[in-house]
């Protein structure tokens, strides 16, 4: 019998220069491909020219350019949610990027992985529970955080002390493919409806 393989999109929040997001989604990648049961996704809000203000482009306009990130988030059995924490919260690029695709997050887990100073961007995590709960997704209860990232990953993106966050990456991944495979198996029964 053939495990069931959970399509993960990997959203990448922040669009900075010289953000550490990219790095974060590198070393997640590489923990994901343990998994035989994850095909990932990863989606970087560098790359799309989102208005970060739902006011600032007629709608018609901004549903052009989403239509690849529609059928991206659409394909998405569940979602890991990269971010720094700006000001103890997340970044408006992410928060545009989520209100812009409201539906897409419904009834589909949601994993997240923070880095910052020493609160290593918990803050922000709880944010974006409170945002996701609104909009009928599942967040997982466990995430991975890095406080005073720069310390802890060596130049060329390798953590120095990597213990712990395989430990957590692996809880992550265990959880997110259990919710996955668990909301899939219920929206082909019976589709959500908010």
């Amino acid at each position: 019998m053939s495990t069931p393989v959970s399509r993960v999109a990997v959203i990448i929040g922040s669009v900075r220069k010289g953000r550490f997001g990219p790095t974060a989604a590198k070393w997640f990648a590489e923990r994901a491909a343990a998994h035989d049961d994850v095909e990932l996704d990863i989606i970087d809000l560098v790359d799309f020219d989102l208005p970060t203000v739902l006011t600032d482009t007629p709608a018609q306009d901004v549903k052009a350019k989403l239509g690849e990130l529609d059928t991206r988030l659409t394909a998405a059995d569940a979602f890991v949610v990269i971010t720094p924490e700006y000001n103890h919260s997340y970044p408006a690029s992410l928060k545009a990027f989520i209100d812009w695709h409201f539906t897409h997050w419904r009834a589909k887990p949601i994993g997240l992985i923070s880095y910052g100073g020493q609160a290593g961007g918990l803050r922000a995590v709880e944010h974006l529970r409170q945002v996701f709960a609104e909009l009928h997704a599942v967040t997982i209860r466990d995430s991975i955080s890095f406080y005073n990232y720069p310390d802890q990953f060596n130049a060329d993106g390798t953590l120095k002390d990597p213990a712990a966050a395989e430990a957590a990456a692996k809880t992550l991944l265990d959880q997110l493919t259990w919710w996955s495979l668990a909301l899939g198996e219920a929206r082909a029964k019976r589709p959500y409806t908010a």
